[in-house]
């Protein structure tokens, strides 16, 4: 093999090289990008896109707490802030009282005065909320508003959830009263003891020189 040979073939060998070399490294880029891609999806959490919302607590001027529902949730719709601001939700709960022998069930405000709210709290989000009318503020310590604790949450959504009505309680111990019906009608008689959890009441009857503890149904009496 004369010199030009060798050099031709020393020639062909590098270039064998360079390429296989240029292919390794083409190869070892690709797995470096896709691990890289790999770990970038990893850290991404599975709720990718859910917005981080909280429950607050807004204060209303009394009674007014049916226009702010109305006006915030028109002013979120006009402003199309559906992305920011989710729910407004005024928390009652039924209860039961009677009038004329008549169970009659209503809706009371179990915070009456206050709003709550279920929103991603941001400046724009904070601001619609703040100046709606009826508004006086969010609850919290100073200008930070600070949103409900899971714990807080629960027992609210779990009174609201509640099947039975509450029985309103008019009553109070050592009140006097007047059995309305029933074996003890017309007799009257002091509240002993208010059973709210089961609408009753332990009311000490006066009959024959003495007092005689019966159980009677908040319907059963009336206040003297």
């Amino acid at each position: 093999m004369d010199n030009k040979d060798k050099i031709r073939s020393a020639e062909d060998e590098l270039q064998a090289t360079e390429e296989e070399l240029a292919a390794t490294g083409e190869t070892e880029m690709g797995e470096e990008k896709q691990n890289q891609e790999e770990a970038s999806g990893a850290d991404k959490p599975d709720d990718e896109g859910q917005p981080d919302k909280d429950w607050y607590v807004i204060h209303t001027y009394s009674g007014y707490e049916n226009k702010v529902k109305t006006n915030l949730e028109r002013r979120v719709k006009t402003m199309e802030k559906e992305d920011k601001i989710f729910r407004v939700l005024i928390p009652t709960e039924e209860e039961y009282e009677f009038k004329d022998g008549k169970k009659k069930i209503t809706q009371k405000k179990i915070f009456p005065g206050y709003v709550l709210v279920e929103m991603l709290m941001e400046d724009d989000s904070w601001y619609l909320v703040r100046n709606t009318p009826g508004v006086t503020g969010f609850v919290g310590t100073g200008t930070k508003p600070i949103p409900l604790q899971e714990s807080e949450l629960r027992e609210i959504m779990k009174r609201i959830g509640v099947e039975e009505p509450r029985p309103k309680i008019d009553f109070s111990v050592g009140e006097g009263v007047r059995v309305t019906s029933g074996p003890f009608q017309h007799f009257t008689g002091i509240v002993q003891e208010i059973q709210a959890d089961r609408g009753k009441l332990r009311v000490l009857v006066s009959m024959f020189g003495r007092d005689t503890p019966v159980e009677l149904d908040f319907g059963q009496v009336e206040k003297i």
